[in-house]
């Protein structure tokens, strides 16, 4: 059974999925939509664009199946929410929203996910941070709804 165990294994090591690695940075992507400070950006880029955006950096663990898998489906899901490399393209109206849902979500800590900042250590934001982000988050939001 063991034997059985390990062949499966090994065999599930050769079923990959897509990775989320484009490689490019889109006219659409938020840092280019908005001006974004240098360490917000930094903030955005390390706590949330491997879920959010287009460009994921893959931890060595992610190699390992079924752990690609999972974060195959967790990225997917996460994009599907929100996706800060087609951010530009969304209607005002929508990053309203968004940028709303961010704010909410960095101020009641469910962003990033605790697992998430468990296994990345640059995603755990100090309460400095996070208000950084939510001030910049709710100015965004603001300038768009003035140009609407």
């Amino acid at each position: 059974m063991l034997f059985i165990i390990l062949i499966a294994f090994i065999v599930i090591q050769f079923i990959r999925p897509a990775r989320n690695e484009s490689g490019q940075v889109l006219e659409t992507d938020i840092l280019k939509t908005f001006n974004v400070p240098g360490n917000v950006s930094t903030l955005l880029k390390n706590a949330c664009f491997d879920c959010h955006s287009n460009n994921t950096n893959y931890p060595w663990y992610s190699n390992i199946q079924p752990v690609e898998w999972l974060l195959a489906e967790d990225i997917k899901d996460a994009k599907a929410e929100l996706n800060f490399s087609e951010f530009g393209s969304l209607s005002s109206r929508r990053q309203i929203s968004k940028l709303k849902n961010v704010a909410r979500r960095i101020k009641d800590g469910t962003m990033p996910l605790p697992m998430y900042q468990f296994m990345h250590s640059e995603a755990r934001l100090t309460e400095d941070e996070r208000q950084l982000l939510v001030e910049w988050v709710e100015s965004t939001r603001d300038s768009i709804s003035l140009n609407r």
